[in-house]
């Protein structure tokens, strides 16, 4: 290196740099303190429906603070360094975790610095690909522990993406449990049928449910979940709509048949287990989760860390079918 020059960075990170434009910036990544590890990521995972909100500028002022994630550099009203679905490998660190594979609710970035604690191993059997899906998974885990299915019951899952997909195969574990997936675009019959639940557009889908959970993001799903709920189901609603308004027809049947609509959102571990959960505890069921290969058919996308900006805008366009799109690293 000649006299005068800069060392080169020491690795790179994904920034959404303005409304719909992204660019890899320089990032540091400091010596290690004795309870800290150095990571080299294989892989992260795109949160299509919360990151493109992000990427799109979509995140109402008012959820500024809440919605801020793990190792989150910069602020949702300009710059802003984003992300939660990092795997990678343990490079430097505790002897424990020294060359393990590890998931980390970290942004999108080849090579980073966390404490010790804020890294999971990965199950022997989990291969680290499959494993970027474990926020999505932990987020449909939270949800039927919100609104459990019991054995027997008619359960539908309105929205095929990621979240939802995981949602409806969970639940058909349930003995007897009669799952259908409910999604306005009929080429997510695929997919059901890989996961080994059932698959209706809207307008076929079963009525009179014992249970409905709304995926979708759209406020017309919410109309659909409340239309296929029997009386006294509860409406689970994991969708976040950011700064869109959602209307409802609650002047219709809501109130005659006494129906619930219940949030669920994973930033806060469920009531039901609150008491005796940890969020790593929960963390770790989806990772031992994961261990079921059905999971694969959520991962359908897959590029080069270096070409994230152009996937980023791509993925924030019309959709195109893409459940999980997987960035790779090396």
């Amino acid at each position: 290196m000649s006299a005068g020059s800069e060392p080169p960075p020491a690795a790179h990170a994904f920034w959404t740099v303005a409304a719909g434009v992204g660019e890899i910036r320089p990032a540091a990544v400091p010596s290690p303190e004795p309870d800290e590890a150095v990571v080299a990521t294989l892989w992260s995972g795109i949160s299509r429906g919360t990151e493109t909100l992000v990427f799109a500028g979509g995140v109402p002022e008012s959820e500024w603070e809440r919605m801020r994630c793990p190792f989150q550099e910069g602020a949702f009203s300009g710059a802003v360094k984003y992300g939660y679905a990092a795997v990678g490998r343990v490079d430097s660190g505790p002897p424990g975790l020294l060359g393990t594979n590890v998931f980390c609710l970290h942004p999108h970035q080849d090579r980073f610095v966390v404490p010790a604690d804020a890294l999971l191993p990965l199950p022997a059997a989990l291969p680290p690909r499959r494993a970027v899906l474990a926020a999505n998974l932990e987020t449909a885990i939270n949800a039927l522990w919100d609104s459990p299915v019991l054995p027997g019951q008619r359960i539908a899952v309105v929205g095929g993406g990621v979240v939802g997909l995981a949602v409806a195969r969970l639940a058909s574990a349930v003995p007897g449990a009669q799952v259908t997936l409910v999604d306005v675009d009929p080429g997510k019959a695929t997919v059901a049928a890989a996961l080994g639940v059932a698959f209706a557009l809207p307008d076929a889908a079963p009525r009179d449910c014992d249970g409905v959970f709304e995926v979708s993001g759209k406020p017309a799903g919410l109309v659909t979940a409340l239309d296929l709920a029997g009386d006294e189901a509860v409406v689970t609603v994991l969708s976040w709509f950011g700064s869109a308004p959602a209307a409802l027809p609650l002047g219709g049947a809501f109130h005659a048949r006494r129906l619930t609509l219940r949030a669920s959102q994973v930033g806060r571990v469920a009531p039901a287990q609150r008491s005796r959960w940890s969020y790593r505890r929960r963390l770790a069921l989806a990772l031992d989760l994961l261990g079921d290969p059905a999971y694969d058919h959520l991962l359908t996308g897959e590029s080069a860390f270096a070409d994230l900006p152009q996937t980023m805008r791509r993925l924030a366009g019309p959709p195109d079918g893409t459940l999980c799109h997987v960035v790779r690293y090396s």
